[in-house]
């Protein structure tokens, strides 16, 4: 181990095996090391008796489950908009090769106590019982110049220059009802709350443009899709890629002291050897004196018989619960993926409830979304804190990335591995990618 790397990545989180991926694509040289005996960290995958060891100690789970290794529970369950920002780090890297992806079948948004279907488009919004027939006809204009809204033709701006009027204000130009736009909002754009009313209207704009090429990209009846077998096949297929570079992992390797010099990291050690390097990449849990705590997550992981009702009996699907319709600041997202993505056995289904928390009563704060679920075979409840960085990366040559958030997509995720990416290298990625090397399964 006494070698000297460009990079040392500690944790095997999915943050942390996208950056090791891409600086190892870009030729660096990377050692990759966690304390852990498995991979993923936080954003670990884990099967049937793992899950029961972790929430219920000593217990087994009931025979009735099935079998333990027909589980993938995935501790951070996240979605990928098929044309979203991972996809094309994914096919960037070439990792694709490792992964075999499967569109998930529903994108759903609770509004009025009930659950509805995201209309993504002007002909799905003429359909729509989120709406009356004059606000679906105002929301069929809005989409319309959202789905022809060139940034290099100005004959579509209408006059309007988004890098300038906020989206609020293009919003009432279209004089759409409060209502319409909390799903557009958190259902399509997937903004977390509703600062975004207030800033210019571009990114909200090709936030939705991306939700609807995304969708038009595997004809599903969602913008989504997921690897099979779940998120736990990520990181493995980046340490594969990474191997194929040159790039080094290591597990079960513990302390991993980062070192420093004058105040700036120089290498790493364990077991009484110090590997030198030149920056260290890891997340909070390794250098918990350079983060703070930012938040917490509340969740609940839910093993269930059946498909979420009133999601069409979708095998995988996203409901998002925006925050005024719980008179919350923040929203609640419902997750679900079952045998149809081999993360349980057959007719058995996984869901997640999650949402930042705002109390310390998880149990009362999900029940919103706990309500929505059916029976309930097995419930877990837990929170976990949310930490960012507080350092100065060319200070102390340390690059840590942030904890993950509530969202049941990687749209959040994906900006702080690029931000990051910029920061290590002082060079910007390059996400312009042929999208059709990544297909999904549509079965």
């Amino acid at each position: 181990m006494d070698e000297e790397y460009d990079v040392i990545v500690l944790g095997t989180g999915l943050k942390e095996c996208i950056l090791s991926g891409l600086l190892s694509v870009d030729g660096l040289k990377v050692l990759h090391m966690d304390r852990n005996d498995y991979y993923g960290g936080e954003s670990t995958s884990l099967n049937l008796n793992q899950l029961w060891k972790r929430f219920r100690g000593e217990d087994k789970p009931p025979e009735t489950l099935g079998s333990s290794r027909d589980y993938n529970v995935d501790m951070i369950p996240k979605f990928m908009m098929a044309n979203g920002a991972l996809v094309r780090v994914l096919i960037h890297t070439d990792v694709t090769k490792y992964l075999n992806f499967k569109a998930v079948d529903g994108s759903f948004v609770y509004n009025k106590g009930k659950i509805h279907k995201v209309p993504a488009n002007d002909v799905e919004a003429l359909k729509s019982p989120l709406m009356g027939l004059f606000e679906k006809r105002r929301a069929r204009k809005f989409f319309i110049y959202v789905q022809d809204y060139d940034e290099n033709d100005p004959k579509s701006h209408e006059g309007l220059d988004l890098n300038k009027v906020t989206a609020r204000e293009l919003i009432s130009k279209y004089g759409l009802d409060d209502n319409t736009v909390d799903f557009i909002g958190h259902a399509l754009a997937l903004h977390r709350d509703d600062s975004y009313l207030g800033e210019p209207a571009m990114d909200f704009v090709k936030r939705m443009k991306l939700y609807a090429e995304s969708l038009a990209r595997f004809q599903g009846g969602s913008p989504y899709i997921y690897p099979l077998y779940g998120l736990g096949e990520l990181p493995q297929a980046f340490a594969r890629l990474s191997a194929v570079y040159g790039g080094t992992y290591m597990l079960s390797k513990p302390e991993c002291k980062v070192e420093f010099e004058n105040g700036k990291a120089f290498g790493v050690t364990s077991e009484g050897e110090t590997a030198k390097c030149k920056k260290v990449v890891c997340d909070p849990s390794y250098l918990p004196d350079k983060v703070k705590k930012i938040g917490k997550v509340a969740r609940a992981i839910c093993i269930m018989s059946h498909p979420i009702p009133s999601t069409h009996d979708s095998h995988s699907v996203q409901v998002i619960l925006p925050q005024k319709q719980l008179g919350r600041k923040s929203d609640m997202y419902l997750f679900c993926c079952s045998y149809s993505h081999n993360v349980a056995p057959k007719g058995k289904y996984i869901a997640f409830v999650l949402t930042e928390a705002e109390t310390d009563n998880p149990q009362v704060e999900l029940k919103a979304g706990t309500d929505l679920l059916g029976p309930i075979d097995e419930i877990f409840f837990d929170t976990y804190d949310r930490y960012e960085p507080t350092n100065q990366n060319d200070g102390d040559n340390c690059f840590i990335s942030a904890s993950y958030d509530a969202t049941t997509h990687f749209e959040t995720t994906v900006h702080d591995v690029i931000a990051m990416y910029s920061k290590i290298t002082g060079k910007t990625l390059d996400l312009s990618v042929d999208l059709s090397a990544a297909s999904a399964a549509e079965e």
